[in-house]
């Protein structure tokens, strides 16, 4: 097939080339050369905006084209108007936060998303991601009636992150030592490893399918629990955690999801969002590769960068062991 990706140089969209071209695919990137320039030198790469400079496109055909970069309805009905009429299908990256109400087990892709009272915002924020992401996806949806397909994944993880949500505790791990963790080990988490998504991603488009999907796992209830487990294992390390309840973690200001990522509340009104149901993809094909494999490609990755390297989640070491301190305070 022939595929053409927005963006495919960044986290989910290298892997997205990656696969596509080990099952045979012929790719064309389009994007505006900013991150990672040279990756792909190989493929051929179409330097454009899609504010701008969709006409670059014009006189082509493409079996598909995955959008990996989409964020506010307005860019993104620009690039599916334009392609509408030179692609078979539209692939859109969307979100399991386009949802409403996470106080549900078991949400499927029929619940409720979220809604904006201005539709015309583009200001990302916590509040208007998902509402957004919802609404590109309707927009898609337009543009291609019957040739659209949502992806709404859950946390990627994996080599390439940008974020360190996950990639925080693996190498937090590693290090050993007295470490701070959330609620208690039965913490339920969800993941998917990039590289699942990309290849669940292809397989639907290989068979021409449509419709929404959720793209989490794995199959069974994960914990964090388990996460720190398999981490310890993969590094030999030796640990002592401390198991921080929601309630000293909300007086301290530790934030879910960045000082302490992959993990979120499980209160009431919270309950389903690490419990969203993908029986929907696995009955479709996705299949999910080993914890322990997650885990380690994602050590050997992160060992290559800068001894420098700036992270953007997880806690300060000094703030963590001010915070293990009080916690041991209040609890003698």
């Amino acid at each position: 097939m022939n595929i053409l990706i927005l963006g495919g140089t960044r986290f989910l969209g290298r892997h997205l080339v990656n696969s596509a071209l080990a099952r045979g695919h012929a790719v064309t990137l389009f994007n505006r050369g900013q991150s990672n320039p040279g990756l792909y030198s190989q493929l051929e790469t179409i330097l454009g905006d899609r504010e701008k400079d969709l006409n670059l496109l014009a006189g082509r055909r493409w079996d598909a084209v995955i959008d990996t970069c989409g964020y506010v309805p307005r860019a993104v009905g620009l690039s599916a108007g334009a392609l509408r009429e030179v692609a078979g299908g539209y692939v859109f990256i969307s979100s399991i936060s386009v949802y409403e109400d996470f106080s549900k087990i078991g949400i499927t892709e029929e619940d409720p998303v979220g809604k904006l009272e201005d539709e015309s915002v583009e200001d990302i924020t916590g509040d208007s991601y998902g509402p957004l992401k919802a609404l590109c996806e309707k927009t898609v949806e337009a543009a291609f009636p019957g040739r659209a397909l949502v992806i709404r994944p859950g946390l990627i993880v994996g080599a390439y992150d940008p974020t360190d949500r996950f990639t925080y505790w693996p190498v937090r791990v590693a290090i050993g030592g007295d470490i701070l963790a959330p609620e208690g080990p039965e913490a339920p988490v969800q993941i998917i490893d990039a590289r699942d998504l990309a290849e669940f991603t292809l397989h639907l488009i290989e068979q021409k399918a449509a419709g929404v999907y959720h793209v989490t796992g794995p199959d069974y209830p994960l914990t964090l629990g388990e996460v720190i487990n398999v981490s310890r294992d993969i590094s030999g390390s030796q640990i002592h955690i401390h198991w921080a309840p929601n309630d000293f973690l909300e007086q301290h200001k530790v934030e879910p999801w960045s000082d302490l990522p992959v993990w979120f509340p499980d209160t009431p009104e919270n309950i389903g969002f690490s419990r969203v149901s993908v029986s929907k993809a696995v009955a479709a094909g996705l299949t999910f590769r080993p914890l322990a494999e997650t885990v380690r490609d994602t050590l050997d990755w992160a060992a290559t960068r800068p001894l420098d390297y700036q992270w953007n989640a997880g806690l300060d070491p000094e703030r963590e062991v001010g915070l293990i301190k009080l916690l041991e305070e209040e609890i003698l």
